[in-house]
Order: structure tokens, then sequence, then C-alpha cells
């Protein structure tokens, strides 16, 4: 969190990812610690993924408007859509497409780390999709603001394209604030918007899961999403206090950092390293793609 809070562009999750693979690799760990490392990596997890409910309100969500919600639901569909398609034409591996996918269309590395425990996957896929998000993410982020300048695009569109077309919230803010306050107010709240998505998209490919097991099959639904809707629900409801929503940010914040961490340790560089030219190919294609559908959706939607 220290270097993050330095480094803005860095969420706690990001760094926390590239610690692990440092510390799994130089030197390597020993394997009695990898029973408590795989714990980790699932128990705090799903418990991280929880609590992300109670930072979302469906009003929140309805006051952006119906345009601005289809807008948001189209460019989510289509990407992760779309990013699937471009995984099997570039011959990346359907886990690191379907973590790809989920990271650029929903919400970054949180959306990664909830939808890792219901695909078929290496764990260097892991590592390789949160890396992505920070990337592009970050070009994303630079090139937004020129862009928006370039053309003229005011605050309130410009606050939606960023909200719906970055991935992470940090760098959602840093998108859209030459735009000013009330521009990053939206985009936070479009951003979040996607992550309610989240539950029913992770939902899915569990559901997929079970069609393509021909042995043990996971559960339609796991009981860690039920659990996010839950918190959305509770915190839509207005009966939560302010003060419990501000305290479970940074809990939320440490479960997944550690999670993440955990996960980063299981990785093997040699074996990150082979997929890099086409998992670069295919972060920069998602890349463009989500953006150009958010500008486009927004624009046409939102108005």
């Amino acid at each position: 969190m220290l270097v993050s809070s330095q480094v803005p562009v860095l969420s706690a999750l990001t760094v926390a990812v590239a610690l692990g693979v440092v510390v799994g690799n130089v030197p390597r760990l020993p394997e009695w610690v990898r029973p408590g490392l795989a714990w980790v990596a699932r128990t705090p997890l799903r418990a991280g993924v929880v609590l992300l409910g109670l930072q979302l309100s469906i009003g929140q969500i309805l006051g952006l408007g119906a345009g601005t919600v289809l807008a948001v639901l189209i460019t989510v569909a289509v990407t992760f859509a779309g990013t699937l398609w471009l995984g099997r034409v570039l011959g990346v591996s359907r886990g690191l497409s379907l973590l790809v996918a989920t990271g650029f269309s929903i919400c970054g590395a949180s959306a990664v780390a909830a939808v890792e425990g219901v695909v078929d996957r290496e764990d260097e896929d892991v590592a390789t999709s949160v890396a992505m998000v920070t990337v592009f993410g970050t070009v994303a982020m630079i090139a937004l603001p020129v862009t928006f300048a370039a053309t003229g695009v005011g605050a309130d569109l410009g606050g939606r394209i960023a909200g719906a077309g970055v991935q992470e919230v940090a760098q959602v803010v840093a998108a859209a604030s030459p735009l000013g306050a009330s521009a990053v107010a939206l985009a936070v709240v479009v951003k979040l918007s996607r992550v309610v998505l989240l539950a029913p998209l992770v939902a899915g490919v569990s559901l997929l899961g079970r069609r393509r097991a021909t042995a043990t099959r996971p559960p339609i639904m796991p009981m860690f999403v039920a659990g996010f809707l839950a918190t959305v629900a509770l915190r839509s409801s207005g009966v939560l206090p302010e003060f419990v929503v501000d305290v479970s940010r940074p809990v939320t914040t440490l479960l997944l950092t550690a999670a993440l961490f955990a996960l980063g340790t299981a990785v093997r560089v040699e074996a990150l390293l082979r997929t890099g030219p086409r998992a670069f190919a295919l972060g920069t294609c998602s890349t463009i793609l989500v953006v150009a559908l958010a500008t486009a959706t927004m624009g046409v939607l939102s108005q």
C-alpha cells in the first residue's frame, strides 16, 4: 500500500502480485509454505470480493440515467466477448483470455482476482492479466485526457468515457482529473456500475465451466459471488452506517492484496515470459476495443 500511495497508477493489488512473483522466484520458496499460501490465495480473496459489494449502491447506478447504464452494459458485454474472440485468433490460452476479458471489461485486478477461481487457468495467467491491466490502463489514462483536449470533449461526456473505458479506479480518476471534480465524480460512479456486473459475469463463467466439466462441476454461482450480491443489496438498503462503509474499504484492499500476493508467489517467470508477445497483442486489441466502445456508446446513448 505504501508503494501504491506514492505511485497512484500502481494499485495495491498490482504491487502485491508483483512482489509475490519476486518472492516466489528469488529464491524459490520452500514447499512447506505453499499450502498456507494457497489458503491465503483462496479464503481472503473471497472475503475481499464479498466486502467489495459494500462500495456499491444500486441508487448510484440508476442515477446515471438509462442511456449511460445501457452504454455500460454494451461496452462490458462486447469487450468481454470480443476479447475472448481475439484471444482465440491470437492463439492465447482460454484461461488467460478469460482473465484478460474480465479484467479489461469490468474492473481490472479486482475482477481478475474474482474470476480466477472459477476458470481453468495457469498461475502465470493471473500475473500476466494483472500486469496488462496496469500497463494498458496507464496508456489509456494518459491518452484519454490528451484526446479530450484535442477534440473538445467536456466534463460530462469525458467523465463517462473514462469511467467506462479505463480499468482501475485510480487510473479512472487520473484520466478524468484534467476535466475537473465533476468529471471525476461521474467517472467513479460509472466505473462502479461496471463493478456491479462482476457477479453475473463470474456466475456465467462458472456455469459455462460446469457444462465443459467432465468430472467435478463448480457451483452455478459461487458462494462468494452470492455474498457480493448480498452486500450490494445491504449497501443499497440504506440501513448501513456510512462509517462501516468507510472501514470496509481498507479492509477490502488488505484482503485482496494478501490474496494476490499469494497468487504471485506461485508464478514461474520463465513460463510467464513465453506468453509475452501474444498476451501483449491481446491487451493492445482489447484496450482499443473497450475505449472505442466507451466513446461510441457514451457519445450516442448518454446525451
